[in-house]
């Protein structure tokens, strides 16, 4: 497996500092193989993986926290292409089984296409409308209905036949008994049930039928081992076991010139300290907003002390080893501690917007162009170009990403602090369940293998006829879409966060607290610091990060002001009372 080499930081450690346990590699991870297990479950999380990293190619990837993304559109672009051909076989078998079995097997086309738009029609929310839920509804059961009805048909059809006179549909006794009707009914029956083959209902044969009902146990045997394939991938190389072997994984032998230099490109990009991003989402990739901070002090110098130039990089380097220290287990917990914040990541990292950029190879990723703007960045607070300390803790096995973006500068003897934290919660429900699933169906019997892929046999020509459509669109898109010769963009979505549950478990909310409350008060202690060093007074500061840790809000001067408390409050504005105490300092946060 070929990778990009991005030069590491150095990294101050204390002396005291237990021996880190080694990290996993984002391309074994957890997270990245669950990514990758549902390429091959989710076919509309599959095609947005393949849009985005694929199609788009001067699109640059949003940071891969604690994964790789290049090995998930790997495992995405062989999840397409082992599902095409399934649905090129699935419709070859129509194709052919339809002239065979008279156009008996033309009945079954509509039904089947009702039940592959359902799931379209009902949308991918939890809780689609009302109107969508209920045209999905009788959608569905139409299809069943009419396949059900059409699958009676063909099956009376054959075994309709046998009479002495070789009639196309045999006896009357046959099919109806002794005291059956005759034949002359039976056609009117055949006529009235089978309206898509009209007056040549007549001339189908008893053995067309039967050709009929085989070609439909072919299409059920493929969408049988297309299961059996996927669940075969899930139990192999994408096992807990075989998965950190990365050089042995199939999907990342694939060829292609395209595919390979995709594959550099990302691997380069999405664990760089530098961040081309896209203006409208600069932290793409870090997850949700969680509690960010901007907090404003004066820089007002202490009488009793003497006062010493204070720089952005000097309160940085204050800051920067009370984080490290977070990584020191407790002197009496021992030896086998297994805290998460053990591995806590600390680096610096400078967002760069992309504008400007006239192909996406020219994004100064080199360790020299990096340390130039980050030797610029970090002093001079502008509004596009952006340096951050970034602390990362991955739980969970890299399922639950906490990320704290940290900025400072002084301009105007003031100093502005941003605390922007973020998280990516577990990956989705479905995803996790990919094990489970696939254990279930290999080590299921033959009747429950059988079962569960005669269900798929009713929708299987409408699900094939959609995936060979998206094929085309794809296929058409990607040659007449420009996306080589574009400009570069920004990074729009993150196949991470595409894949996020809403929420974690309570325990995984309970860690998010824990690590994001250490981590403010270790920063809000070391800018505390920073200005106790440098001369400074530090009451008003240590003031409003106490309000700011409290989950309040800090109002500098509500004279004149208008504001309200809890959800149900009522803003009203009055003239300021000449006998009206001192203003408020502090104001509830909902």
């Amino acid at each position: 497996m070929s990778t990009a080499y991005v030069p590491q930081q150095p990294q101050q450690s204390n002396a005291g500092t237990p021996p880190e346990p080694p990290p996993t590699p984002p391309y074994a991870s957890e997270a990245t193989r669950l990514l990758c297990a549902g390429a091959y479950l989710d076919p509309g999380y599959r095609d947005r993986v393949i849009d985005d990293l694929y199609l788009d190619e001067q699109r640059v990837v949003a940071p891969s926290l604690g994964f790789d993304a290049a090995r998930v559109l790997a495992h995405a672009l062989r999840a397409r292409r082992l599902e095409l051909l399934w649905s090129a076989a699935v419709i070859g078998l129509w194709v052919v089984g339809i002239p065979l079995s008279g156009g008996l097997l033309a009945v079954f086309l509509w039904p089947s296409v009702l039940l592959a738009l359902a799931p379209w029609i009902r949308g991918r929310g939890e809780r689609p409308p009302l109107y969508r839920r209920i045209v999905a509804f009788v959608a569905r059961w139409c299809g069943r209905l009419q396949f059900a009805f059409s699958m009676f048909i063909m099956v009376a059809v054959a075994f309709g036949g046998g009479s002495d006179d070789d009639s196309s549909y045999g006896s009357s006794d046959d099919f109806y008994g002794s005291g059956g009707s005759s034949g002359s009914d039976w056609q009117e029956f055949a006529d009235v049930a089978l309206p898509s083959v009209g007056d040549g209902a007549a001339l189908i044969e008893v053995w067309q039928a039967w050709l009929g009902i085989a070609v439909l146990v072919l299409i059920g045997m493929c969408v049988a081992a297309q299961r059996n394939q996927f669940a075969r991938a899930l139990a192999a190389e994408l096992s807990p076991e075989r998965f950190p072997d990365a050089a042995g994984d199939p999907a990342e032998k694939a060829e292609g010139e395209r595919f390979q230099r995709l594959m550099r490109r990302i691997r380069l990009e999405q664990h760089a300290p530098l961040i081309m991003y896209n203006e409208k989402h600069p932290f793409c990739g870090a997850g949700a907003a969680y509690d960010t901070w901007v907090l404003a002090v004066e820089l007002k110098p202490d009488d009793e002390k003497k006062q010493q130039p204070l720089s952005n990089r000097a309160v940085l380097d204050r800051v920067r080893p009370l984080i490290e220290q977070l990584r020191m287990p407790s002197e009496y917990a021992g030896a086998g501690v297994r805290d998460r914040l053990r591995r806590l990541e600390l680096d610096e990292c400078v967002f760069l917007p992309v504008e400007g950029l006239l192909d996406r190879e020219q994004a100064p990723y080199s360790w020299e162009e990096f340390e130039q703007h980050r030797s610029r960045a970090v002093e001079e607070g502008a509004e596009k170009r952006r340096h951050f300390l970034r602390i990362r803790v991955g739980g969970w096995e890299e399922e639950l990403v906490v990320t704290v973006f940290v900025r400072l500068h002084t301009q105007g003897r003031m100093l502005m602090l941003e605390i922007a934290p973020h998280v990516l919660t577990p990956v989705r429900a479905d995803f996790k369940d990919a094990d489970r699933a696939s254990h279930r169906l290999r080590n299921n019997n033959v009747l429950g293998k059988a079962a569960g892929a005669a269900a798929l046999v009713p929708g299987s020509v409408g699900r094939s006829l959609l995936t060979l459509g998206r094929g085309l669109v794809y296929g058409w898109r990607l040659l007449t879409g420009g996306h080589t010769g574009a400009l570069p963009a920004g990074p729009a979505v993150s196949v991470r966060e595409l894949a996020s549950m809403p929420t974690g478990s309570t325990f995984q909310e309970m860690d998010v607290s824990r690590y994001l409350r250490s981590i403010q008060d270790r920063v809000g202690h070391g800018v505390r610091l920073a200005l106790a060093d440098a001369g400074y007074e530090t009451g008003e500061f240590v003031q409003k990060i106490v309000n700011l840790s409290n989950g309040s809000t800090y109002i500098g001067n509500a004279q004149g002001a208008t504001f309200a408390v809890g959800d149900k409050s009522h803003v009203s504005s009055h003239a300021p009372s000449k006998t009206a105490g001192p203003a408020p300092q502090k104001g509830s946060g909902s």
